[in-house]
């Protein structure tokens, strides 16, 4: 019964809603104004459309958990009010009270479609090896043991290791990396994530529910089920305020005699600015956050980051602009400058598809303002780099293995010069002129401009920030140490992000966490607050978050935390 009774409740969502206050409002105006086109009292219409649906909540909520919230009261006043032929105030009461249920529920649109997205990143078929036959399957019929083949632009059907080729993986839907992976023969590949330039062989070791992408996706699922969504101040005073009306209406009653008077007490104790103290300032304070690049896609978002204590970032995309630029250009050739270096170099990776290598060619127009060569006889090697001639020169861009495949070594303070910058968090492109060393260059995701005034403005409201990603350590430090944050996680796959997240929540802090990517989804669901990245994140990591930052200005974080806790200051002005 009771079942039924919920389902009930649950029909129709806020249309019905709209519908049963439209009505019931232009019952109660012709009630006020004295029309009765009907054989009975018209305020009955508000009565029946929005009373009943508040007392079956309210009895719902008793039955099922002892749940006693502001609607009780409500209930008791309405019911009281229609005891003693006061139909018109019971209809106020819970057109009033309906009215506020609508406000809040304009604020709460959720769009859950995160997981769905999640479902459609798993890859629908695989390409069986076989000795020399190859089958394409569908993904799901992938067993542990299969010899698969992954061909350019293909997403890793299953779990497994490279049995042989040279390739790229572009690993940010798992890691967040704004770079992808050199991989080779030994090294693991991971479903869902996407090869970009060599074919591989590879031998499934998980698949089905046991691979990457769908332990992802129920990461998401679990992390959304076990969210707990917070207990509305005004539900929290609602037994108190209760307590006190019955009492007061109960002494009023032996006192005088009178039941109208009991019955008044009650109406007026009835809640309905305790109802509307909540929504109202949300509203208010959603509004001010949308001026300022902020979509508020759950309706207790704000509340809940008025209490946070911690806040949770990503690196790639959300302290950093997630796109690699050149830092330092290092010749080890006296002949050859520095800046003829930089370009040599950018001409050879001109036609190169790998983001280092588009990095490299963008910086170099960008900052010299200069035309690049046509390179000759261009050739891309997966997994090291890339050849090619540029005036009558023979350059070879990439990765050291690169060059010790061409016999070609790297000086001792070459060397050197180039590991500082690795220990930095630098991706280093090492270069070769006609068959000789010629020197390196250094590349790093930049650090937005405003990121590290707001991680101060942050630590002044008391809000503490943490570093989770899934770079190299080296890159992580580097990060954390130009914005002054202390606490810093690297290497964190999505479930490690979000063991960080139900780590902090055991011992009782409440904690936001902002990201951008795919892996950030299941610590999105899981934080308290959630932040998204708008404008450069994943349509998934929006989907799974409380809030989006359209414009991804991340200087407006702080104001974000302040008005939240403005707002709660206001609500409990209100009530």
């Amino acid at each position: 019964m009771l079942d039924r009774l919920e389902k009930l409740l649950e029909w129709g969502g806020t249309r019905r809603k709209v519908a049963l206050l439209s009505v019931s409002g232009l019952a109660l105006l012709m009630s006020m104004l004295g029309m009765e086109p009907l054989p009975f009292e018209v305020s009955w219409i508000a009565i029946v459309l929005c009373g009943v649906p508040v007392v079956l909540e309210a009895v719902l909520g008793l039955a099922t958990a002892w749940d006693i919230k502001a609607g009780v009261l409500v209930s008791i006043a309405l019911i009281a009010s229609v005891i003693i032929g006061e139909d018109f105030a019971a209809g106020e009461v819970a057109f009033i009270m309906q009215l506020g249920e609508l406000l809040e529920e304009l604020t709460v649109a959720r769009a859950r479609k995160g997981i769905e997205r999640l479902v459609r990143l798993t890859p629908a078929t695989a390409r069986k090896v076989e000795g020399t036959r190859e089958e394409v399957i569908p993904a799901e019929e992938v067993r542990i043991g299969d010899i698969l083949r992954v061909l350019p632009g293909e997403t890793i059907p299953a779990d497994g290791v490279i049995l042989s080729g040279h390739t790229s993986v572009n690993q940010s839907v798992m890691t967040g990396e704004p770079l992808p992976r050199d991989k080779e023969a030994g090294d693991e590949g991971s479903s869902g994530t996407v090869n970009q330039f060599g074919t591989f062989d590879m031998k499934a070791a998980r698949t089905g529910k046991d691979s990457s992408i769908q332990r992802m996706v129920r990461l998401v699922q679990s992390a959304d089920a076990g969210k707990a969504k917070i207990v509305r101040l005004a539900d929290r005073w609602a037994t108190w305020i209760i307590a006190i009306a019955l009492v007061s209406a109960g002494g009023t009653w032996m006192a005088t005699g009178e039941l109208i008077r009991a019955v008044t007490i009650l109406v007026v104790f009835c809640p309905c600015a305790l109802v509307l103290a909540t929504p109202t300032a949300i509203m208010a304070a959603i509004g001010n956050a949308t001026k300022h690049g902020f979509l508020v896609r759950e309706g207790d978002a704000l509340e809940r980051l008025a209490a946070v204590k911690k806040i949770t970032f990503d690196k790639t995309g959300t302290l950093t602009y997630g796109t690699p630029r050149v830092v330092l250009v290092h010749s080890a050739l006296p002949s050859l400058s520095d800046h003829e270096l930089y370009r040599l170099c950018a001409a050879a990776e001109r036609y190169s598809e790998h983001p280092l290598g588009k990095a490299i060619t963008h910086c170099c127009q960008q900052e010299t303002g200069e035309a690049l060569e046509e390179g000759e006889n261009f050739q891309m090697v997966p997994g090291r780099g890339v050849s090619a001639r540029v005036d009558e020169k023979v350059i070879l861009a990439g990765n050291a293995e690169l060059l010790a495949e061409h016999h070609i070594a790297i000086p001792e303070e070459a060397a050197k010069a180039a590991d500082t910058q690795l220990s930095q968090g630098c991706t280093v492109t090492y270069t070769a002129v006609d068959g000789v060393f010629a020197g390196f260059l250094a590349l790093s995701d930049t650090i937005r401009e405003e990121s590290a005034n707001m991680i101060d403005r942050l630590s002044a409201l008391q809000v503490q920030p943490v570093l989770l990603t899934g770079d190299h350590p080296n890159a992580a430090e580097a990060i954390a140490a130009q914005l002054h944050i202390g606490e810093v996680y690297a290497n964190c796959l999505p479930e490690d992000k979000l063991s960080h997240i139900r780590a902090y929540q055991a011992v009782g802090e409440k904690v936001c966490m902002i990201g951008d990517g795919v892996n950030d989804a299941p610590a999105l669901k899981a934080a308290d607050v959630g932040i998204a990245m708008g404008g450069v994140g994943s349509d998934i990591a929006v989907d799974a978050a409380d809030i989006a930052l359209v414009d991804d200005e991340v200087k407006e974080l702080p104001h974000l935390i302040a008005l939240s806790k403005r707002m709660m200051r206001t609500i409990k002005l209100n009530i």
